[in-house]
């Protein structure tokens, strides 16, 4: 090479290295390196992404800024992201500036050959016209008591059954799995009426859930890399990507015949006064609603099912993990489950609280449980982060500066873990930070403190029915059963847009004798306390 070209190389390594220097010093996050940015971290922190991510931000005190790919021209706009938990930063982001950031393109198309233009992939009017039918129906008693129906068949009809079977047998469960393929069988019923009965008997696999879970892993995967090479790899058909086409293929068939089906339904039973209370999923309800076609209607049932799926299940099984690793903290789950049963059920035989599911009075008046799942989800969230592109020049409340085509990464696993927000036992699983004074009433903190079921615009449409679902599995499982980690089994953090258990939960079952929890003061007088303690002792698990 001869003295005036590498007298250019030269020059251009040192004016890439100059602007390299200042781009990266006003940086506030984990190191930058030259060209890669902070991919290298990245990849060292592949396993324990969500604990690196919480630690950066105490380190910066709540919001930090890092490049992807440190390029000129790419490493200020499309390549920077800024990270943030910080509550004042959060409510500008999702509520106060909330059309500057939307989800954006890069996030719409790698969903949109699974979700398409559905009500959890799409921005403006697109998004908000569906909102706004969503927000109608779950506002209705009619779907609460759909839900209702459709949890207390699976528990009681499935799950509990194999539960009983594994502490007669003494044998391992997988709860995880178990309570996903409760809440898939359940969302499905509850978006478009049809039970895939994954949690049956023998743990059938399943030909649609089957094709979904490969779909979505499929679009998971395109999260790992640049968006040109999944798409060119798309175009070539080669990979993860053949694997989706071909599941989606699955998925289309099965819902359109789902959709064929039901509107020859709706047109038969048009004028009926059961029509609506035979069909009462949310699929018929869009479709008495408006006129959808046969595609956006697809869209509406997966994008429900994916939302409603993963995330009380996942939620569930760290609420099961954390309960069995805090007894004093079940003991007082269980003591409120006997002590609202003996109120609405009578003390003098237990065997009556394990007959019936509970009703919706029940679930209501069990507070503890709900500030034990609430904290649950503070330090253990569905969905650990999420991201929205910024679509015009904006400073965030602290003072960070965000240039439009940027990305804010908002860390809702480390939005719970801050001492400065939720105080120096912040790591601490304590439910009694939900509760009043006086321990009776559940006392809901600042949605921008607690993000776990969105907030603003976008807050959880479904945020009431999940907690319905999820106290009342828990109610019923814990009301029969004690559950413990099988010894050797790891409980880790799955590197995923959901917060799975690495290698599920496995985890040993044992009847619940509630002789010791009513000895204990807990509401009942002594009298009904010994009375139900005896009679506990031969009640059968329902």
């Amino acid at each position: 090479m001869e003295v005036g070209t590498w007298a250019v190389v030269a020059s251009a390594v040192a004016a890439y290295m100059a602007w390299f220097w200042r781009m990266s010093r006003g940086l506030r996050g984990p190191r930058v390196w030259p060209v890669l940015g902070s991919l290298p971290g990245l990849v060292q922190h592949a396993e324990d992404m969500h604990e690196w991510i919480a630690g950066n931000l105490r380190r910066a005190g709540g919001t930090y800024q890092t490049c992807i790919f440190a390029v000129p021209g790419v490493a200020r706009r499309g390549g920077l992201v800024t990270v943030t938990c910080d509550p004042r930063n959060l409510e500008h982001v999702l509520k106060a500036r909330f059309d500057n950031y939307p989800k954006g393109p890069f996030w719409h198309g790698v969903f949109r050959d699974l979700l398409g233009d559905g009500i959890f992939n799409s921005d403006g009017d697109t998004w908000l016209a569906q909102r706004k039918t969503a927000a109608l129906e779950f506002t209705t008693r009619t779907l609460r008591t759909a839900m209702s129906r459709w949890v207390s068949r699976s528990i009681h009809g499935r799950l509990l059954p194999i539960l009983a079977d594994a502490a007669k047998g003494k044998a391992q469960v997988d709860l995880q799995d178990l309570l996903l393929r409760l809440t898939f069988d359940n969302i499905c019923g509850l978006a478009f009426g049809k039970d895939p009965e994954t949690l049956a008997q023998g743990l059938p696999e399943n030909e649609f859930a089957s094709a979904f879970d490969r779909a979505t892993e499929a679009t998971l995967n395109r999260f790992i890399f640049p968006e040109c090479l999944w798409r060119c790899k798309k175009w070539l058909g080669l990979g993860m990507e053949t694997t989706l086409t071909s599941s989606m293929a699955h998925v289309d068939q099965y819902l359109a015949a789902v959709i064929k089906k039901r509107k020859l339904e709706l047109a038969a039973g048009n004028g009926k006064c059961d029509t609506a209370a035979t069909h009462d999923d949310l699929l018929s309800r869009f479709m008495r609603k408006g006129s959808y076609s046969d595609e956006s209607l697809q869209h509406v049932a997966l994008n429900f099912i994916l939302a409603g799926r993963d995330t009380s299940s996942v939620a569930l099984s760290w609420f099961f993990w954390l309960v069995s690793t805090h007894p004093a903290v079940e003991r007082k789950i269980v003591r409120e489950l006997c002590s609202v049963l003996a109120a609405s059920r009578g003390a003098h035989d237990p065997a009556l609280w394990l007959a019936e599911p509970f009703t919706f009075e029940e679930l209501d008046r069990l507070v503890y449980l709900k500030a034990a799942l609430s904290e649950t989800l503070r330090l253990y969230p569905s969905v650990p982060e999420d991201s929205k592109h910024v679509v015009a020049d904006d400073y965030l409340p602290d003072g960070t500066f965000v240039p439009a085509g940027s990305s804010v990464t908002y860390s809702i696993y480390s939005a719970g873990r801050m001492k400065a927000v939720w105080g120096e036992d912040c790591l601490e699983f304590r439910p009694e930070r939900w509760l009043s004074a006086d321990g009776t009433k559940f006392e809901q903190h600042d949605s921008y403190k607690f993000v776990a079921f969105n907030a603003g615009p976008r807050v959880c449409l479904g945020k009431d029915l999940a907690y319905l679902q999820m106290k009342n599995i828990a109610g019923s499982v814990l009301l029969r059963h004690r559950l413990t980690v099988a010894p050797g089994h790891r409980v880790e953090q799955k590197m995923s847009l959901t917060l799975f258990m690495k290698d599920g939960l496995r985890m040993e079952v044992r009847p619940r004798d509630l002789a010791p929890v009513l000895d204990e003061p807990c509401g009942l007088d002594a009298g009904a306390a010994a009375t139900a303690a005896a009679a506990s002792a031969t009640a059968p698990c329902a």
